[in-house]
């Protein structure tokens, strides 16, 4: 493994790294955050991680694509794909490539530095694919939680695997594997609790749908209750169940936070906690995540980072 600072980076691929974290910076307020807290030698590669994916998920978000059909979208989609194999077969033939994208330049780099598998990779593209409307996997909804997991395996799970080398561990990696998994697919339903509203605009519905109708919720009675903004008791009960399935998997993700090498404990606790404290936030907000977007308030993050920081461990109390 070359540290990022030896030898020297070229100033075009010192450039893409720096794309990278702006992105971070711009996209990702909790994620940037908390990787501020990582030591300084391990952001580079983190920032890549999250500029390559911010840059696919722009990609295939058409809905905020202005002026751009779908098939214009696929197409830039298989021109990233393609420009990251021609960068990694360059690397390792020892003649980069220079014409890709920023981010594909930093993760192609980050890829063959840190020995990622770049199997990883293909799964969190074959998973957006299935976010753009017009290709053969594309899903605007999810039947049950196997067809979600089955996107959040490369959507979330393979992030987090593909972090692992990055990090280091102090067990063999494939121990590590399973709660590093465990904490993406977390992270990802975090999200999608979060932004439901958000998401419904756009025609998509993240949680799947048997558990939602087992509460006498569906996709109608989401949109009706987005759009007069009334709490619904259906709702609320079928949102604290889905808390409480996330909640599960941050506790089969926790134990990794132990497997991890100990300078990144206290950066990926206080990511770990940060993003766990969304759901206190969605329980405070009554689960009104139809007409409002759960923010964890600026004191509670510094109490959660300060925390994590002191122990190495995440803060799940309440102030």
């Amino acid at each position: 493994m070359t540290a990022l600072h030896d030898p020297p980076l070229p100033p075009d691929l010192g450039a893409a790294y720096r794309h990278c974290r702006r992105l971070a910076a711009e996209h990702g307020k909790s994620y940037h955050l908390a990787t501020r807290l990582l030591p300084r030698r391990d952001r580079p590669a983190v920032y890549a991680l999250y500029g390559f994916a911010r840059t696919v998920d722009d990609i295939v978000d058409v809905d905020t694509v202005s002026g751009r059909s779908v098939a214009e979208c696929a197409a830039e989609l298989d021109a990233v794909e393609a420009e990251l194999a021609d960068t990694l077969a360059g690397a390792a033939a020892a003649t980069p490539v220079t014409a890709a994208r920023p981010a594909v330049r930093a993760v192609a780099d980050t890829i063959t530095r840190y020995g990622i598998d770049p199997a990883h990779v293909t799964a969190f593209l074959a998973s957006m694919r299935m976010d753009l409307p017009g290709s053969p996997g594309f899903r605007a909804s999810y039947a049950t939680m196997a067809e979600l997991r089955e996107y959040m395996h490369g959507s979330a799970a393979a992030i987090g695997l593909q972090m692992l080398p990055v990090l280091g561990t102090v067990t063999p990696v494939d121990e590590a594997a399973p709660a590093a998994a465990a904490l993406g697919e977390a992270f990802q339903l975090t999200n999608f609790l979060r932004d439901v509203g958000e998401d419904l605009d756009r025609g998509r519905v993240y949680l799947p749908a048997d558990e939602l109708a087992a509460f006498g919720v569906d996709a109608d009675l989401l949109r009706a209750r987005r759009a007069d903004g009334r709490p619904d008791p259906r709702l609320e009960r079928a949102l604290a169940h889905l808390v409480a399935v996330n909640r599960h998997w941050y506790r089969l993700a926790e134990p990794g936070l132990a497997m991890l090498s100990p300078r990144v404990r206290p950066g990926m606790a206080a990511a770990f906690g940060l993003y766990a404290a969304i759901l206190d936030e969605i329980e405070r907000n009554d689960y009104r995540v139809l007409d409002r977007r759960a923010v964890v308030p600026r004191r509670r993050r510094a109490a959660l980072v300060a925390r994590s920081l002191a122990v190495g461990t995440p803060w799940f109390g309440k102030p």
